[in-house]
């Protein structure tokens, strides 16, 4: 009986997997990379930049923040202590899949008045803090109040939060193209003290 029933999970764990992988195979057929593209100036440009999500997408931008700091940006996470004033010159960088998270849309009003630039991922682009945002980067993903199979069968907006890491990651791998920086020039910017 123990037998059947691992093979029975084990087929489970596959089928989520293949939906997974399906779901974001879709994805990326959806998404308008020149969007992406059109960040990379701003970003290059900025004097620091701002990283800010909530919840497990805040999760998703942290691992981005950590991903420029390893090319060498300065960046930092909104609400940790460390983090200084947002002034012009400078890029407020969001993530949220509704656009409407009132405390991001609220820093986003925050950077525009004091001259900074807005950057966004969304599944909104008619959202409030795509209103505000320089560029938007659209990820055509379910938003978490959304329930609709069609779109995900993953739940609470999982799909979005897993699209926003690739994304970012994807425009992490050309920023560091583009600079050109060897493995080991970023490996020195690693966490030295884990």
């Amino acid at each position: 009986m123990k037998s059947i029933l691992h093979n029975k999970e084990t087929q489970l764990v596959e089928s989520a997997m293949n939906t997974i992988i399906d779901e974001h195979i879709k994805l990326i057929h959806l998404i308008k990379y020149e969007e992406i593209a059109g960040l990379i100036p701003t970003i290059t440009d900025a004097k620091h930049i701002f990283i800010m999500g909530a919840g497990r997408t805040g999760l998703m931008m942290k691992a981005a923040a950590m991903r420029l700091m390893h090319l060498g940006y300065e960046v930092h996470v909104v609400g940790e202590t460390t983090a200084p004033a947002i002034m012009e010159g400078d890029v407020f960088i969001a993530g949220s899949g509704s656009g409407t998270t009132s405390g991001i849309v609220s820093a986003a009003e925050t950077a525009k008045k004091v001259g900074a630039e807005v950057l966004c991922f969304t599944t909104n682009p008619a959202s409030a803090l795509a209103q505000l945002a320089k560029h938007t980067v659209t990820i055509p993903a379910a938003q978490k109040q959304e329930r609709d199979t069609a779109v995900s069968k993953q739940y609470a907006g999982s799909l979005f939060e897993q699209s926003l890491l690739l994304v970012f990651d994807a425009l992490i791998q050309t920023l560091w193209e583009l600079d050109g920086s060897t493995a080991s020039e970023l490996w020195k910017r690693h966490a030295n003290m884990e």
